[in-house]
């Protein structure tokens, strides 16, 4: 028997005592759905709902000239210089969710699906997302511009994860 997976549900709401199955505005499948995240995935989103960025991580199959590139870290988030105040400002409230009607839905990505309602069983707060960053480990870099770190990066063996890159500033024309 597997153990079950430790399911999140991150949000800039804190007050959500259930969530109900419904189709994402940005979905890229058909039906209604609550959507959850595995523990490993998760710190992609310690930041606020809109807020883009890149996230990469040095995964087994990672050369030694992409880990030497890393410089010590195992973990890098990468956000733009716009959205700095927006993160130190935020607070986020991770709502740890039963994961008995979840299905794997992207293994690479960690997320998870149910097609029924779910109560939480938990919320954890946290007010200070930069602190959780350096507690966990995890690499902040700020930068001007995405794209180039972003270019870099998906061009690696890397593993990788973008979020809400379609806010991030326009690619600039070379």
């Amino acid at each position: 028997m597997t153990n079950a997976p430790t399911l999140w549900h991150a949000s800039d709401d804190p007050n959500i005592e259930t969530f109900r199955p419904h189709r994402a505005p940005t979905a890229l499948v058909d039906g209604e759905f609550v959507w959850a995240i595995d523990e490993a995935h998760v710190p992609a989103y310690w930041f606020p709902r809109d807020c883009p960025r890149a996230t990469f991580w040095i995964g087994p199959n990672t050369t030694e000239d992409d880990i030497a590139w890393m410089n010590g870290a195992t973990r890098v988030h990468a956000i733009e210089w716009d959205w700095w105040e927006r993160l130190r400002s935020a607070r986020i409230h991770l709502y740890l969710m039963p994961p008995g009607t979840f299905e794997l839905h992207n293994a690479g990505a960690g997320y998870y699906v149910s097609r029924d309602a779910v109560t939480p069983l938990a919320r954890i707060d946290i007010d200070d997302l930069v602190r959780k960053h350096a507690e966990a480990r995890v690499e902040l870099r700020i930068v001007d511009d995405l794209w180039p770190l972003w270019d870099r990066v998906t061009s690696s063996t890397l593993e990788f994860s973008g979020i809400r890159l379609r806010n991030a500033r326009a690619r600039s024309v070379r």
